[in-house]
Order: C-alpha cells, then sequence, then structure tokens
C-alpha cells in the first residue's frame, strides 16, 4: 500500500513513471526496478509516457453503448480535433450509468454529446454535469441527522456483546452484497474464530462491474454507515485497523469519505480509547491504481501488500489468511451500509422490511432503457417489473425486451421472466443471480448479441492474465464472436462457444474467469433469434 501510494504520487507531481524515473526511483527507495516495473505494468493508473495536459475518458461499455452508440468514443476525438492539450481515450464503465453517455473530465464527471463535450473542454461554454440520481439512502439510515451518527456503536461500546452483533448478522439473513452473496454473519464469525494477527477490516469500494453504481452513490450520500460498519467490525473481530479500499475515479466519494472520516475522527469515533472504551481503530483511506480486477477480494489484498493485482489460489480464505497473513474482515460498501440498521432494528425487524416472505431491503442500480436511471432501494421480494416501474418505467416508448438482473456478470433474461423476485435464491432459480445489483434494462429493437459481445469485451480486457483459461479463453471468444457478428460465424460455433464456457468456469483462478461468457450463454439460453445470428444456415 505504501509504495503503490509512493509511486502515484510520484506520477501526480512528474506526469508519468518513465524509465528514467523509475530507474530512479529504484536507487533511491532501495527497491528492485523489476518490482517498480511490474507495478507499472500491470496498474491502469500508471502511465509510462507523459499524456496531454487535459484527458477525456469516455466511456465505452452497454448503458453508454446504448445511449450513444458503439463509436461514441471515436466521434468525441474527432470533435476535439484542432484542440491542443486534450486527450481523449476509450475506457471501461465509469459508475456514470445514470447520465449515459457519460465521461470523465480529469476527475470530474461530464455527459452530453460530442459537440456538447467539445465545448465543455474548450470553454466555450460550462462544463456538461452528470445529474443528481435517485439513491433510496433514507431508507437504510437509522439517523436523523448528523449528531446521532455513530449511536450504534456506542451503545455496543456501552455495554454490548460482539457476539450478539454476529448472532444478529446471523438471524437477519444478510448476505454479501458484492457479488457472491456469503452469509455475512457466518465470515464475521470465522474471522473472529480465526487465530493469528495482524487482524484488519476491509471495505472493498472498488465497484467497477459495467452498469453498477449503487456503493458510489451510498459513500457519496451517506459515507458515516460505512465507517460506523467497519468500527464496529473491528471490535468484533479484535482489529485496531482498518482499510476503504476506493475506486480511483471516484472522487466525489473519496471527498465525502475524507470529510466523514475527519469528524468521525474529531468526534471520538476514530483513533484511540474510543468513547473512553479502551478499543482502539485507525481506518485509512486507499485509492485504487485502477483495474476491475481488484474487486476480487484476493486481488485487493495483493494491491494492499503493494504487488500486482493477481487473484490469489484459494483456501486459505481471506478469513484465516488476509492482508500481511492475518485474519481480514472484507465486505462491500452496501453490505456495511446497512449493518447499522440491522442492528438498530434487530433481526426481525430488518426481515419485515422485505416483501411477501423476503426478508430485508436491497439496493439496485439501474440503467438501460428507463425513464429515471438511478439507485432504488427496494424491499427484497420485489418482482424486477416493479422496480422497473420505480425507474420511470420504460423508455422512448420501447417494451422490454431483456434485462440483466445483476451486472455483466449475470446473464441477460427475457421479459417474461420480469415477475421474478428481487432475491438471491429466485433469481438462482431463474438462472441469473443477484450479482452486483446491476440491473440494466434493454427494450426492444436494441441488438441484445452486440450489447452481450461488448459484455465478453470487457472480461477479456479485464483480465489480470495470470491464469491461462481466462487469458486466452476470453481473447478466443471475443475473435469468435466478432467474426459472427461480422456476418461470418465458424462451423458449430455456439457448441464450441458452451464448452469454453465450461471450462472457464471449471478451470478459472477467481470469478472474472468464471464469468465470462456468461453474457453469450444467456442468449444461447434465452433468446433463440439472438443465437441464430451465431451460427451457420446448416448448423
Amino acid at each position: 500500500m505504501e509504495l503503490l501510494n509512493r509511486l502515484m504520487a510520484v506520477q501526480h507531481r512528474k506526469g508519468a513513471l518513465t524509465d528514467d524515473v523509475l530507474r530512479g526511483l529504484s536507487r533511491e527507495w532501495r527497491v528492485p526496478l523489476y518490482r517498480l516495473e511490474g507495478l507499472r505494468s500491470f496498474y491502469p493508473v500508471f502511465r509510462d509516457q507523459p499524456g496531454a495536459p487535459r484527458r477525456l475518458s469516455v466511456c465505452r461499455d452497454v448503458a453508454c453503448r446504448m445511449a450513444a452508440g458503439p463509436d461514441f468514443a471515436e466521434r468525441v476525438a474527432q470533435a476535439m480535433m484542432g484542440f491542443d492539450g486534450i486527450e481523449v481515450e476509450s475506457v471501461s464503465c465509469l459508475g456514470l450509468c445514470h447520465a449515459a453517455p457519460a465521461a470523465l473530465a480529469g476527475d470530474v464527471p461530464v455527459s452530453g454529446s460530442p459537440e456538447r463535450l467539445r465545448d465543455g473542454m474548450s470553454g466555450r461554454q460550462p462544463q456538461p454535469l452528470v445529474g443528481d440520481p435517485p439513491a433510496g439512502v433514507a431508507a437504510v439510515d437509522p439517523y436523523r441527522g448528523a449528531d446521532g451518527h455513530y449511536g450504534t456503536l456506542v451503545e455496543l461500546l456501552d455495554g454490548g456483546r460482539p457476539e450478539s452483533v454476529i448472532e444478529t448478522l446471523e438471524a437477519s439473513g444478510l448476505r454479501g452484497m458484492g457479488g457472491a452473496g456469503f452469509p455475512t454473519g457466518r465470515k464475521w464469525r470465522f474471522t473472529r474464530a480465526a487465530s493469528g494477527g495482524p487482524r484488519t477490516v476491509v471495505c472493498n469500494a472498488d465497484e467497477s462491474e459495467p452498469g453498477t453504481f449503487k456503493d458510489r452513490l451510498l459513500l457519496e450520500r451517506a459515507p458515516h454507515l460505512v465507517i460506523e460498519a467497519m468500527i464496529i467490525g473491528g471490535w468484533v473481530i479484535g482489529a485496531s485497523h482498518g482499510i476503504i479500499y476506493l475506486r480511483h475515479e471516484y472522487e466525489h466519494a473519496r471527498e465525502a469519505l475524507h470529510k466523514a472520516l475527519e469528524r468521525a475522527r474529531a468526534d471520538g469515533y476514530i483513533g484511540s480509547n474510543i468513547r473512553g472504551s479502551g478499543f482502539d481503530f485507525e481506518l485509512d483511506l486507499f485509492i485504487s491504481p485502477g483495474g476491475y480486477i481488484m474487486g476480487e477480494e484476493t486481488a485487493l489484498l495483493e494491491g494492499l501488500e503493494d504487488r500486482r493485482g493477481e487473484p490469489r489460489n484459494k483456501p486459505p480464505f481471506p478469513t484465516q489468511v488476509g492482508y500481511n497473513g492475518g485474519p481480514t474482515l472484507m465486505n462491500n460498501v452496501e453490505t456495511f451500509a446497512l449493518i447499522p440498521r440491522i442492528l438498530q432494528d434487530g433481526a426481525e425487524g430488518w426481515k419485515a422490511r422485505g416483501r411477501e416472505g423476503y426478508s430485508g431491503l436491497k439496493f439496485l442500480s439501474v440503467s438501460g432503457d428507463v425513464a429515471a436511471p438511478g439507485v432504488y432501494c427496494v424491499p427484497a421480494g420485489t418482482p424486477i417489473r416493479d422496480v422497473i416501474e420505480r425507474a420511470g418505467g420504460m423508455a422512448g416508448g420501447r417494451s422490454l425486451y431483456a434485462f440483466c438482473p445483476g451486472g455483466a456478470s449475470t446473464p441477460f433474461l427475457p421479459a417474461a421472466l420480469a415477475d421474478t423476485p428481487v432475491d438471491f435464491d429466485a433469481l438462482a432459480q431463474a438462472g441469473a443471480g443477484l450479482g452486483s445489483g446491476a440491473l440494466f434494462v434493454v427494450g426492444s429493437g436494441r441488438d441484445l448479441l452486440d450489447l452481450a459481445i461488448q459484455q465478453v469485451r470487457f472480461f477479456r480486457n479485464e483480465s489480470c492474465g495470470k491464469c491461462v483459461p481466462c487469458r486466452t479463453g476470453s481473447a478466443q471468444a471475443v475473435s469468435k464472436l466478432e467474426a459472427a457478428q461480422a456476418g461470418a460465424p465458424e462451423e458449430g460455433l455456439t457448441e464450441l462457444l458452451e464448452a469454453l464456457d465450461e471450462t472457464l468456469v471449471q478451470t478459472s483462478i477467481c470469478g472474472l474467469g468464471q464469468v465470462a461468457l456468461t453474457p453469450i450463454m444467456g442468449l444461447l439460453r434465452h433468446f433463440p433469434d439472438e443465437a441464430a445470428r451465431l451460427r451457420r444456415p446448416h448448423d
């Protein structure tokens, strides 16, 4: 963590980590040059040559692709021609799906046509700002105002039992909201029971799967909930240190977290002897050097330990052997943010917030062909169709054709399944899952095959390259899919893709490779007309 922070600081000052810069740092810091080169070549934030003074990063993934077409970045670059000092780059999803088509002008979120972006970057008119989407945070915040923040923590420190927190979480049925869905209380119990040290609490805020932006809004609007839950987690497992691992594009969330951390520290909720309890807890904010793979928990730990973010083989799991070899409690932003509400409600009160026998609340990032994209907090058990209606219904006069219920790692499902409830098990029975909580809605008339191929491209682009099945399998899949899209599918392509998917699922080290072909598998399973485009007429 320290080495990566130092490298990012040097790049900020010098504009790039050139070969000469790295050689100088190697001598000055007494760090082998190969190690510095390995970090520079792995993390996307690092550059080996200075770029233009101003950079416009244009999203290329599904929500922006639907809003502005597959050549949006190229059209933006053409619009910028003639303006010196501006560099346009095409990037993966920026978590700005509610404002598609979206881009970052440096650290500033912007949106609009190529012409509007050109005028904003050239200073001819104000920069087009991203709008303020719905977030639904109030539903899970148990405090009426800032003066009440950390009340749950105070109650626990005044006489609570760590074991009772675990029991409440287990009884509530809370599961990890980052994609895996592992029972939260069980994870906390495993970490508390693990032996050794150092013991650490980590918040995985490296949200970067296409269509996913709920964690960003939770951090921007209710960072105190995440901070409080992490402190409680430290108290429960016996940790005195926590780290928030934040995606580097989330500048507004960084600012909100920084202010919230400073206030919590000033009010005595972070530091030594918190509220006279004898409990010490420090909390650091670490900005990621980039890469979707860093959302995988062991890759994230590798990054925190100043190595390339390549996933570890499991077991052992981070609950036993995590950060610096000690037991590590890691949850994502939404999971932590729900915990103060659950502890205030009690397990039964939390479960009662669900609908028709389902338990609790769920945040969903809703984007695509809906009238009001945003983040919606809904009772578990709410049908997908109702969530779409809460997001303003279908946009542009389109009817529902397909939806992706949990981000790029879950398959597209047909409109006929839109009555499926928002629930881990119900969506699993429908052949999908809650995934990263990103509901992506596709209306009639859209090219679903094109969108699915773009999802597979995302996984190919973001593969860390450590394991051969993911590295080569995803690249081969994209090559063959693009040929089919161009009208030249090879013989037996669908069977080959199914076999390749099975190989990736069984042999990839981490979840990225295991879901890389999921978007296409959903089309083969549920959309015969789209699947037919991948077959020769006689197949």
